[in-house]
């Protein structure tokens, strides 16, 4: 599959994970409450939420509070493309560059591809890019539906909170899965099976339209 030069860089900063994780785990809070979970200064917590929006991991919702001024913003994972461009410009993207790829290559004689394959194929083909641009290096096993892949770049901070940054990855994993309609969802993250990598497994599970 192809392969991009741009990584996340939401996903650089042991601060902006903490966040992130916070957002997954408590979605609809607003800067000052995430703030004070995340004990972080207001202004870093702007900046670092401004980041992950732009990169399409978190998206905003303006409340109705029914008062005058500004309404206030609450934050969400991304899980539908359509609910931040920046997820759907990379959803898009990652559709066309694996379809590109696999018009190229030869079909077995007679085989023809079903509409829940193309589907799986394209849900493959986002999450590809999604780990790459992480840092990740995947290997693809389509027929195991595994992904082998390296750890991530956090091993000081997985020494104190493993459960933390391995709970963000699956999440985000997850919900960029569920950005794509097809029948892929995850079975199983195994972190550390080796020295040097960690696996991920998929399953199909039922369509979603």
């Amino acid at each position: 599959m192809p392969r991009r030069v741009d990584d996340y860089r939401g996903l650089t900063q042991p601060s902006r994970l903490r966040l992130l994780r916070a957002v997954q785990s408590h979605p609809g809070l607003r800067v000052g409450e995430l703030a004070e979970r995340c004990g972080m200064p207001l202004n870093t917590v702007r900046d670092h939420l401004r980041v992950l929006v732009q990169e399409g991991l978190v998206r905003e919702e303006r409340l109705q509070v029914g008062s005058r001024g500004r309404p206030p913003i609450a934050y969400h994972a991304v899980r539908e493309a359509d609910s931040n461009p920046a997820a759907r410009r990379r959803v898009d993207g990652a559709r066309r560059r694996g379809a590109l790829l696999r018009a190229v290559t030869t079909q077995t004689p007679g085989e023809a591809s079903t509409d829940a394959d193309e589907d799986a194929e394209a849900q493959l083909d986002v999450l590809y890019e999604h780990l790459d641009d992480a840092g990740l290096s995947p290997v693809l096993d389509e027929s195991a539906l595994r992904f082998e892949m390296l750890p991530c770049r956090y091993r000081g901070m997985i020494a104190q909170d493993q459960a933390t940054v391995c709970g963000m990855h699956a999440r985000l994993v997850r919900d960029t899965l569920a950005q794509v309609d097809g029948p892929l969802e995850v079975e199983r993250l195994e972190p550390f099976i080796t020295e040097e990598s960690c696996a991920l497994l998929l399953r199909r599970g039922e369509h979603r339209d």
